[in-house]
């Protein structure tokens, strides 16, 4: 691996030093995934300790000093980057260790904030020495804010989508925060890693023959998911839009219904979804669904994508969506639910052809107001959304796409001859290493490094508390219907 960034190195006696709390940085969740490109493309920058979490991790309580294997992967020979593996996402006890042990420079915090709750409860403790920023993500709309007092917890907000930057401009109080620590930072994958293959490669070849088997010369259409089995991600609804589409290419052509593939990279039985293989089984037993239930090399996954005519997510709520960036730098063209993060990789247009933003009149284009998009992508628009919510998160909008589009729109897209499929995808990996989409690795780094030094060089210590002028007469009545004496 070559370092992605083009910030020069320095000693390692000069570097600030990082606590970054997310998910284990060697797990191949989308939060370890992306924690592991930040880490490795700015250990020439910086010193790392990574608190890892997972829900069982095997090495819990362990301190590994990660810097060989980081020297080994980057070409270093001065990394400087820990892991000290956790259950869970850590508690104070552990946090004040490490700040006593490792006296870290800025702490750095990396997915949803409700597990995060008692590092806000700490910021007054802490930010009186070192400060804190949040690579923050929100799935969708209405604004959430109750999410409020645990940004202004934060010295810095980093966010990885544009719909995420424009919730969290609408729901702090600007007023608290220098308007360069509020920066968009989009997901960057290395184009060394997802990169298109040619279609006669023999090892691609050779590895599509295993996946299908005596099927391989048949299929002449794949759909890919590499997606986990939740919920949200509306697998199921999938593999019905599947079928449907296979009914479609039968009207026209009986006998069609060999030649499409689906191929599911994902539990299969899964308590946070459904059991995928009794889905398939009863709801399509005579398509061709393959069933991927191991986590797999990248180039593995990057085969999947080069031998995939697209890739699906239609999820419901999606903060971002790593696979579909992942199939963008393989030359793959992607469908997605226009929601959340995912409307960032089709580059949706303006009237002006702009890269669409948004702002508090404009916070989403799910409606379709602006339909011209990348040729790389197949969006499909939310058929309905419904308000959903539970004690802690009172609402969010579910966007769910309707499967007989999903269908529609695959089917339609089949029709296209293959080299054409591959002209669109290509199209997308252009855009996804360029300088405007932000969605390579050097570009995700470059903004790190930008960020972090812009904070670092700016920030100053916070009061060990906050005093605020009590009024009784400015207190709000009590609730119709409480009685009082």
């Amino acid at each position: 691996m070559v370092i992605q960034s083009s910030h020069a190195h320095i000693p390692v006696e000069q570097r600030k030093k990082i606590l970054f709390l997310c998910d284990d940085f060697r797990l191949p969740s989308g939060i370890g995934t992306m924690a592991r490109e930040i880490i490795l493309n700015t250990s020439h920058r910086y010193k790392w300790v990574n608190l890892g979490s997972a829900i069982n991790n095997p090495d819990a309580g362990k301190g590994i000093i990660m810097s060989p294997a980081v020297n080994e992967v980057t070409g270093l020979s001065d990394a400087d980057v820990k892991l000290v593996p956790w259950n869970g996402y850590g508690d104070p006890i552990i946090l004040r260790s490490l700040i006593k042990s490792e006296r870290p420079d800025l702490i750095l915090h990396f997915t949803d904030p409700r597990f995060w709750t008692w590092l806000y409860d700490m910021a007054h403790e802490i930010r009186q020495e070192i400060p804190i920023a949040y690579y923050t993500i929100w799935d969708d709309l209405p604004y959430p804010h109750w999410n409020k007092p645990f940004y202004e917890s934060c010295d810095a907000l980093w966010s990885i989508s544009k719909q995420t930057d424009n919730i969290v401009r609408n729901v702090v109080d600007l007023s608290k925060f220098d308007r360069s620590n509020l920066r968009y930072i989009p997901h960057g994958i290395n184009p060394l890693t997802y990169f298109p293959i040619p279609d006669d490669d023999t090892e691609l070849q050779n590895y599509r023959r295993q996946l299908f088997g005596d099927k391989n010369d048949k299929i002449e259409f794949v759909v890919f998911y590499n997606n986990r089995n939740i919920r949200r991600k509306m697998t199921s609804d999938l593999i019905i839009a599947f079928k449907e589409l296979c009914r479609l290419a039968e009207l026209d052509a009986p006998g069609s219904t060999s030649k499409f593939a689906l191929v599911l990279h994902t539990q299969i039985a899964d308590e946070n979804g459904t059991d995928l293989l009794a889905v398939a089984k009863n709801l399509a037993p005579e398509c061709n669904i393959v069933f991927i239930d191991k986590p797999l090399e990248t180039k593995e996954l990057n085969y999947l994508y080069n031998i995939a005519d697209v890739t699906a997510n239609i999820g419901s709520n999606e903060g971002w969506g790593l696979s579909s960036t992942e199939s963008m730098m393989a030359g793959t063209v992607i469908m997605n639910t226009v929601t959340g993060g995912l409307q960032d990789q089709m580059r949706f247009e303006d009237q002006n052809g702009n890269w669409i933003n948004f702002n508090t009149d404009f916070a989403t284009n799910h409606a379709g107001k602006y339909p011209i998009h990348g040729q790389w992508a197949l969006p499909v628009y939310p058929a309905t959304r419904s308000i959903q919510g539970s004690l802690a998160t009172p609402y969010i909008f579910d966007d769910r796409v309707s499967w007989e589009d999903v269908a529609r729109i695959l089917y339609k897209f089949s029709q296209t001859p293959r080299a054409a499929r591959k002209e669109q995808g290509a199209a997308g990996r252009t855009w996804a290493c360029s300088s405007e989409s932000m969605m390579s690795a050097k570009s995700m780094s470059d903004n790190f490094v930008d960020a972090i030094d812009y904070l670092l060089s700016t920030w100053k210590p916070r009061p060990s508390a906050t005093m605020f002028k009590y009024n009784q007469k400015q207190q709000s009545p009590l609730p119709t219907g409480i009685l009082t004496k």
